[in-house]
């Protein structure tokens, strides 16, 4: 049957049903390996590639069978007698947590990447959708093991604390120094939430950029009439203007106290990491402006990283040109052109 464009299918290449079906099942192996390693930063990336080859319900397919693959080779090992319960249910809460925090996400952002819309809008919708991913993860476990991820994750993150201290103690290091990395590690379990939030994003910012470069995505592009260039290209990240309020909110925190405290804290730290990025990415729209080559990036790229050793100075202007870029728009004093795919204004 002819697509049209006004079919809630995305328009894909014409492919005969068998080579589609060859297709889908080596996406399915693809994502079943991506889950259960570390090359699951790439794994919205695939699921948006399958979409673009193999239509929408492809993707659909393919989320659930690779997650099935990956617990199929999971459950030997967390079956055998002599896995403590405690890990054979974290392996397994992380296999959920991976599908709800990541996948399902990547499957119901499709129609905004198949638009083309704003490498920060699509990036705020499914950090809020991983949020919820967490919490779903949560109560499954929690209803169908009668396991806490959060609880077990905590108690892990403690236990190394515990064991760096003492090593770090009978090392000879300073008290002192010990006092203040024991303060840092009580802070990361304090926002491990936010630390596993943060994580998505870097997932789906690989995943963005990869999906970018691609020639399926190209093709797609053109099929599909959308705006070019492309707005997956990492100096094009922008976050939508309501992370602001996110931001002010999350500031609040220390006056809070409780459950209060604890999730403006969480907040904080992933609105602060986001506008992180969104400086580096204001950063690299400065270099290929002013048309930096191979040794001036990388003179660029050093400066940064020593500022960053010097205190942290580096970050810190890093986030701050990335709030504050929502009123002064750094990227588009050195255009001449006023193409804009990152901003609503």
């Amino acid at each position: 049957m002819t697509e049209t464009s006004i079919q809630p299918e995305p328009i894909v290449a014409p492919r005969s049903l068998g080579k589609r079906a060859r297709s889908t099942a080596g996406y399915v192996i693809l994502a079943a390996l991506m889950l259960v390693t570390p090359l699951l930063v790439f794994l919205p990336a695939a699921l948006f590639h399958c979409a673009i080859r193999n239509g929408r319900r492809a993707a659909w397919i393919v989320l659930p069978a690779a997650a099935a693959l990956a617990l199929l080779a999971l459950m030997p090992g967390a079956m055998a007698p002599q896995t403590p319960a405690a890990e054979a249910n974290s392996a397994i809460a992380a296999l959920v947590g991976m599908m709800l925090v990541v996948g399902l996400p990547s499957l119901l952002a499709l129609p905004m990447v198949e638009r083309a819309e704003r490498f920060g809008r699509v990036l705020a919708f499914v950090l809020l959708l991983g949020v919820g991913g967490m919490l779903a993860t949560e109560v499954v476990m929690q209803f169908a093991a009668s396991f806490s991820p959060f609880a077990a994750h905590t108690a892990t993150l403690r236990e190394m604390a515990t064991q760096l201290l003492a090593a770090y103690t009978k090392s000879g290091i300073p008290a002192d120094t010990v006092r203040m990395l024991r303060k840092v590690m009580n802070f990361v379990i304090f926002v491990q939430p936010a630390v596993l939030l943060i994580y998505a994003a870097i997932v789906f910012v690989f995943s963005l950029v990869m999906l970018g470069r691609l020639p399926a995505w190209r093709q797609f592009v053109a099929r599909r009439g959308l705006p070019a260039p492309t707005p997956y290209l990492f100096r094009n990240l922008a976050l939508p203007e309501w992370v602001l309020f996110a931001f002010v909110l999350g500031g609040l925190s220390p006056l809070a106290s409780g459950l209060a405290q604890r999730l403006g804290m969480n907040l904080l730290v992933v609105v602060a990491f986001l506008y992180l990025l969104q400086g580096l990415a204001i950063f690299r729209s400065l270099m290929v402006a002013a048309g930096a080559g191979i040794v001036g990036t990388l003179l660029a790229y050093g400066t940064l990283g020593v500022l960053t050793l010097m205190g942290g100075i580096a970050p810190l202007l890093l986030s701050i040109a990335g709030l504050f870029d929502s009123f002064f728009d750094f990227r588009h004093f050195n255009r001449k052109d006023h193409s804009d795919e990152s901003h609503s204004h």
